[in-house]
């Protein structure tokens, strides 16, 4: 069949949640036979979100071909595991660099580039492109209806509803329906005037989604109904879950994926939703309380380490754990090793920049000493090697050339590697944008090894985003004192995982393993580090 396409939008607020509703309606027209591509358009002017801080948009999700996106794309990627890619994802500022780009080389033939319909006209191109064969493309327009900056993209889906045909486009709008205590009941207004705004650039909604904290009386579905033009049974409820992995389950009941499939026209199948049962099913057996500590400088925002939280929690299923978070400031120094004697395991994540090593080394040294199950990410690896160098070697002054010269460099700027598009070099002064060692790139473990037994196979494929490596130069030192290589890049040049062989479960990957964690498809080393906490916890009781 065609392809069929659906927009979702927002309105009233942000952080309603479009991403998880994407991901959500993506997993259920799976659950009927059906293909999808999710994609989103982020209206920030930024190329990628590669160089904002974690504070400013939450953690940069990495895709297998090395894209910086948006955290909705772990929501599609766990909700759907379906991979993502660089035809999926674009912000404003890669959508004017490209009409600039055709504009310098003189592609407009001497035409004034104007938003409509060069802008437009890119957006379009974007949104269509590369979807042969797939049955649904669902795409997501970031920010909130009324935005300056989405007015653009907004433009662009009007346009598309009238190329493609009302048969091939369905919008659905997500909007929130706020409880007023005062007068006891759920308020439409906000969601009216959202539509409302929706209609002002041409757009009609088709369904509407309503976000709520309670259930919402049929009075208020037939009064959206007929102030907002749509049936009533397309005024779907979109109640706050216990889980985000319940959210399937939900919309399916109030029939969202029925809804689609009747206005589309397509035969209602059954949906197979057997998957989503079974997931239920592990939340609920998942009761067995694990401590973990994760030390870190982002702690303020959890959204930061949105896929990291996701993976610990599916490392939990198969152990029939329920991880209990502890946030610890790494800059908190003065408290964190008392912190840290009341949790079963800990997380040193990913980062950059010098503030908060010191808590980040302490916790690793922690770990090491009293024998607690320990995972290092990334700039955790790197850390958990510097605090070996200095404490076990005696080399006080190793470092990372990332923060400044050093006269022990284990940790050094990544100038030359070898990905599939050939040797790629950096150096000090390339911009920060798109410089680091980014996507899925091989690693060979070593036999023997834990991580090779965790994993179960030689050579596996990972997703890494860092600039800087540790030197291997000193892994032969280190071995000396317990902490080997155990997994290389395949011509040998590159530590990818570091672990102890003097200790029950300590290991370092330079890589984020949380990226290709998945609810139906646990990452290998979070299930082990969940098993390893519980023994802890038992040996420790």
């Amino acid at each position: 069949m065609a392809t069929r396409y659906i927009f979702i939008t927002g309105g009233v607020t942000s952080s309603l949640g479009k991403g998880l509703a994407s991901a959500s309606l993506g997993a259920l027209l799976q659950a009927r036979g059906f293909s999808v591509l999710l994609r989103k358009l982020d209206p920030y002017l930024n190329i990628d979100p590669g160089t904002l801080s974690p504070y400013e948009h939450g953690e940069v999700y990495v895709t297998d071909d090395g894209t910086e996106a948006d955290l909705d794309f772990g929501h599609y990627e766990r909700f759907t595991g379906v991979p993502t890619e660089s035809s999926d994802y674009v912000t404003t500022g890669k959508i004017y660099s490209s009409v600039l780009t055709k504009e310098r080389r003189g592609e407009y033939l001497g035409s004034t580039v104007q938003v409509i319909p060069h802008i437009t006209d890119e957006i379009k191109n974007f949104i269509t492109n590369k979807t042969h064969g797939v049955d649904f493309v669902l795409c997501e327009i970031g920010g909130t209806v009324g935005d300056i900056e989405g007015l653009p993209y907004l433009e662009a889906i009007r346009q598309l509803r009238n190329d493609l045909g009302r048969d091939r486009t369905l919008f659905v709008h997500l909007t929130l329906l706020p409880y007023i205590s005062t007068a006891g009941e759920l308020k439409t207004k906000p969601t009216q005037h959202s539509v409302k705004e929706l209609l002002s650039v041409g757009i009609q909604a088709d369904l509407l989604l309503c976000r709520s904290d309670r259930p919402i009386p049929w009075e208020a579905k037939r009064k959206l109904a007929q102030f907002c033009n749509v049936p009533s049974d397309c005024v779907i409820a979109a109640l706050n879950a216990q889980n985000i992995y319940h959210v399937p389950l939900q919309y399916h009941e109030e029939g969202l994926d029925q809804q689609v499939c009747r206005y589309f026209g397509l035969q209602d199948a059954s949906a197979d939703l057997s998957r989503w049962y079974r997931i239920r099913d592990q939340l609920e057996k998942a009761v067995e309380p694990l401590k973990i500590g994760i030390v870190g400088k982002y702690v303020q925002l959890l959204d930061a380490y949105k896929s990291l939280i996701e993976a610990l929690h599916h490392g939990g299923y198969p152990n029939h754990a329920k991880p209990e978070l502890v946030w610890i400031d790494s800059q908190d120094t003065e408290n964190l090793k008392q912190k840290l004697t009341d949790v079963d395991a800990i997380i040193v994540p990913g980062g950059f920049g010098e503030r908060g090593i010191e808590g980040k080394m302490a916790a690793a040294e922690y770990a090491r000493e009293n024998k607690v199950p320990f995972l290092g990410i990334c700039f955790g690896m790197q850390l958990a090697v510097i605090e070996a160098c200095r404490h076990q070697l005696g080399l006080h002054n190793a470092s990372s050339s990332e923060f400044g010269p050093t006269e022990e460099p284990v940790v050094g700027l990544l100038r030359e590697w070898q990905s599939e598009e050939g040797v790629q070099t950096r150096s000090e002064t390339s911009d920060l944008g798109g410089t680091m060692r980014l996507g899925s790139y091989p690693c060979v473990l070593q036999k023997g090894s834990l991580a090779r037994q965790i994993y179960g196979e030689e050579c596996v494929q990972e997703r890494h985003r860092h600039r800087y490596e540790v030197n291997k130069a000193y892994l032969d030192r280190l071995a000396a004192v317990g902490l080997i290589g155990s997994g290389l890049s395949p011509d040998g040049k590159l530590p990818e995982i570091v672990e102890r062989i003097d200790h029950p479960w300590f290991i370092g990957v330079q890589f984020h393993p949380e990226l290709k964690s998945r609810p139906f498809a646990p990452h290998p080393l979070f299930v082990s580090f969940i098993a390893a906490g519980l023994t802890y916890k038992k040996q420790k009781s």
